[in-house]
């Protein structure tokens, strides 16, 4: 029997706990496993100064494919989240997260079958922050002011949204094509391009163009606020959910909540070769 190298994420918190059952599980299927154990997060912080080493991700490099446990992301201060680094560092550019009704669970609904397919690579995940009081802050505050006329407080913090072409295309294909080879019927594109017309408009632009490209699946976009009342009225009416990554973070675990909780809402994050 075939045997397969995987990376294993131990996590922090209660990640060793998930990791050690997560572990015992597969084993028990009788696939084999070469497990190839690796920590990141606080605990390496802590001792090293960098929560994800650079050997992790050479690890996972080699094994093309991880598991992780949960790992700990400090809030407003601290090392930027390990998760956010491996997505940017190994290109795992969509974010899936099926959330489907299970007999048994406990839950607001028993007949949801949803798929929410998120861009992990940019927007306002990017990181690219400009801390409260630093010169190069001010700098560019000062060039805002000078292209756009816009007056920025001096003592603000700033995060930049980077919305491309080409990782909108990607990801909208990638929500096409999955819902194409999963027999999916629908796909629709979540935004607020009625207000960031040039970052979530170019989104929506995108997304429209290349839904011209799959006539057999049903396009449509919601814009973000509406939908999220609509989930949680009527997440019936919903198939395949594409959006940018900062939405896509917020309407995932929403669409989890719908189901009875992360704890039966997995999520992989893929990219061209690796995941």
């Amino acid at each position: 029997m075939a045997s397969h190298d995987v990376t294993l994420l131990t996590g922090d918190g209660i990640g060793p706990e998930i990791a050690e059952a997560t572990r015992r599980c597969i084993d028990a299927t009788g696939v084999t496993i070469n497990w190839h154990v690796k920590e990141a997060g606080l605990k390496v912080f802590e001792e090293t100064g960098d929560p994800l080493p650079p050997d992790v991700v050479d690890t996972i490099r080699k094994t093309k494919v991880a598991i992780k446990a949960p790992i700990t992301t400090p809030v407003g201060k601290g090392f930027r989240s390990v998760n956010v680094r491996l997505r940017k560092e190994l290109d795992l550019y969509a974010c899936l997260r099926p959330c489907k009704s299970y007999a048994g669970v406990n839950s607001k609904f028993d007949d949801i079958d949803l798929v929410v397919v998120r861009e992990n690579t940019e927007d306002l995940y990017a990181g690219i922050e400009f801390k409260e009081g630093e010169g190069a802050t001010h700098r560019l505050i000062d060039t805002i002011a000078e292209l756009t006329g816009d007056s920025i407080p001096q003592d603000s913090g700033i995060s930049i949204k980077p919305i491309s072409i080409q990782r909108s295309e990607r990801i909208v294909r990638f929500a096409f094509d999955y819902a194409r080879d999963n027999g999916r019927k629908k796909v629709t594109a979540v935004h607020k391009a009625n207000i960031m017309k040039y970052s979530d408009g170019l989104f929506l632009e995108v997304a429209r163009r290349v839904a011209k490209d799959y006539p057999d699946i049903e396009f449509e976009d919601r814009i973000v606020d509406n939908m999220c009342m609509q989930l949680v009225q009527k997440p019936q009416l919903y198939d395949v959910l594409v959006l940018p990554n900062l939405y896509g973070d917020i309407v995932s675990d929403l669409c989890a909540g719908l189901v009875g909780g992360l704890g039966v809402a997995p999520g992989g994050n893929i990219g061209r070769n690796m995941a």
